[in-house]
């Protein structure tokens, strides 16, 4: 067995666990949430973290980052740390570690759950594929997008920037939700929309189609009106956005010729119970003379509570294999 530390840093948090490794199987400790804004740098959160354990930590760590990872050095978008790839293992006390993107990471994380980690959203009721191309798509802050393929037993991932291509009407209220944004950004891409706070601009624009004024103000709020179902703007806002998701879903399906499409992140979560009952499946296979191709695509949520962490473990294994 094999252990080592497990981090996915965000713009507001940084989570920590220990991983455990046999046989091929991923297990997690209990996870470890830190503000970053309490930290100066990741030395002294994982200085935080350590402070917890009896024993020292493990010299082996797998770390997913929401940042771009181009350059020797990593600068986090929304919050102040640099991390310097170079000088992690002195920092950390490491022999070994693993940085992946954190996007990229929940896709090493569909790669290597067990069944058991997904629920059907529409599609076939079958397990994942065993090879070829799966999409994985992620609504939270952003749109995350990456696809990865399996072949031979092993598989690769992709990272990508899918959620910025360009939102793509598909009726009339789509219509009207794009004039909406045009109104304010130069160009609109499809995570102005498919993303949490995407919800504003969908429920402004509805509210504008019924000659309505706003009552609810910022996406907190409208999320929970919808989902609670407290106001009927706010759950007709919720249904169209399952209905753009699924566009879009269906619209990397056929960019990236998959067999088989995983929607992850904490968003995708909140709608399990939602999506297979909203406009998603009728959206995703709306695609003109591929319909009855895209019906015929497995979708899947994946429901592992904490999919960066256990997918940082997964893509370390990959990169150094399961052995100390």
């Amino acid at each position: 067995m094999m252990n080592l530390t497990v981090i996915d840093i965000g713009g507001t948090h940084v989570r920590f666990a220990i991983a455990s490794i046999a046989d091929g199987a991923i297990t997690l400790g209990q996870p470890v949430t830190l503000r970053t804004s309490d930290h100066v740098s990741l030395a002294t959160a994982w200085e935080a973290f350590a402070a917890q354990h009896s024993a020292p930590l493990p010299r082996d760590a797998a770390i997913a980052i929401a940042a771009p990872l181009a350059g020797p050095v990593v600068r986090m978008t929304n919050n102040s740390w640099v991390i310097d790839r170079a000088a992690l293992p002195d920092q950390l006390g490491l022999d070994r570690v693993s940085l992946v993107n954190d996007f990229e990471a929940v896709a090493h994380a569909v790669a290597q759950a067990p069944d058991s980690d997904f629920v059907t959203v529409c599609g076939p009721d079958v397990p994942l594929p065993e090879a070829g191309t799966i999409s994985v798509v992620g609504p939270g802050t952003g749109l995350g997008v990456a696809h990865l393929r399996r072949h031979a037993g092993s598989y690769l991932v992709q990272a990508t920037e899918g959620g910025h291509l360009d939102f793509a009407p598909v009726d009339a209220v789509d219509d009207a939700i794009l004039a909406g944004l045009r109104a304010v950004h130069r160009r609109v891409s499809t995570e102005r929309v498919n993303s949490g706070p995407g919800i504003v601009p969908i429920y402004r624009a509805l509210c504008a189609i019924e000659g309505r004024d706003p009552v609810l103000e910022g996406d907190r709020a409208i999320w929970e009106a919808a989902m609670s179902g407290a106001d009927n703007m706010a759950a007709a806002a919720l249904e169209r956005f399952c209905m753009t998701l699924g566009s879009i879903a269906g619209d990397f399906a056929l960019g990236h010729g998959a067999g088989a499409v995983v929607l992850a992140g904490g968003l995708g979560l909140r709608l399990r119970d939602h999506l297979p009952r909203s406009g998603f499946a009728a959206r995703f296979a709306f695609k003109g003379r591929y319909e009855a191709m895209m019906a015929a695509i497995p979708v899947k949520l994946i429901v592992q509570p904490e999919p960066g962490l256990y997918g940082a473990a997964a893509a370390f294994v990959q990169e150094f294999g399961a052995t100390p």
